[in-house]
């Protein structure tokens, strides 16, 4: 007769396999951020540090450069709150989901990204599996996965010596990947364009050095008018 596993390791099993693709991911991209901050003269515990505590994924890649140039205050401030000010609509979008979830909705909000949102918004438990901890292994995966990456990296990157020329492109090369993939559905290109044209009047206006936070405050600005326009 099979022992039945306790809620927490059902929970677990269940979890694991959908988080398999996010692993992937997050190994590889984790490794190259480790790399890159080893190549730029910060350690893995500097490296495991900033993405413990900042979890920023694509802002950890822009935090580089902020680190090793004239340090503006504003100009980072600006920039975190812009490249991340996503996670607004995300934690709205998931308040009923992680409502009545007690202590572990914290921790929820805390290890919030792209990937788990994707996972959480879009999966239900199995039958007798907790909510809670569903969602709670599934964040705290994702979690690990992109620290032991970064771990990784910074080992690495310390370990064997390379030319990391092209690497910090390994973000960039993820988004563009990530576009192409909802360009193939037609509701979703509108959105594509409204980036695209942003993108293009900031680099005309601003400059390729520029460029990055005012054309992603056109963009909030564009869909919050057409939001407005279609509440109206």
């Amino acid at each position: 007769m099979e022992h039945p596993l306790s809620p927490r390791r059902a929970a677990l099993r269940a979890a694991f396999p959908v988080t398999v693709p996010v692993m992937t991911g997050f190994l590889c991209l984790g490794l190259a951020y480790g790399v890159l901050m080893q190549s730029k003269g910060y350690g893995p515990l500097w490296s495991v540090l900033m993405s413990a505590v900042a979890f920023g994924g694509s802002m950890q890649f822009v935090a580089i450069t902020l680190l090793t140039s004239a340090f503006d205050p504003l100009q980072a401030f600006l920039l975190s709150v812009m490249v991340n000010a996503r996670h607004i609509f995300y934690g709205l979008s998931l308040l009923g989901k992680y409502r009545g979830l007690g202590r572990v909705r914290g921790f929820l909000i805390y290890t919030l990204c792209d990937e788990t949102f994707s996972l959480v918004s879009s999966l239900e438990p199995p039958e007798h599996v907790e909510r809670r901890d569903f969602y709670f292994w599934i964040s705290l995966l994702d979690y690990s996965y992109w620290i032991i990456g970064t771990a990784l990296g910074g080992l690495v990157g310390g370990l064997v010596p390379f030319d990391t020329t092209g690497m910090d492109f390994a973000l960039t090369a993820l988004f563009v990947v990530l576009f192409l993939e909802q360009w193939y559905h037609r509701e979703n290109r509108p959105a594509g364009v409204v980036g695209i044209l942003c993108a293009a009047a900031a680099l005309a206006l601003f400059g390729p050095d520029n460029l990055v936070i005012p054309a992603m405050f056109l963009i909030l600005l564009v869909l919050l008018g057409g939001r407005k326009r279609l509440c109206t």
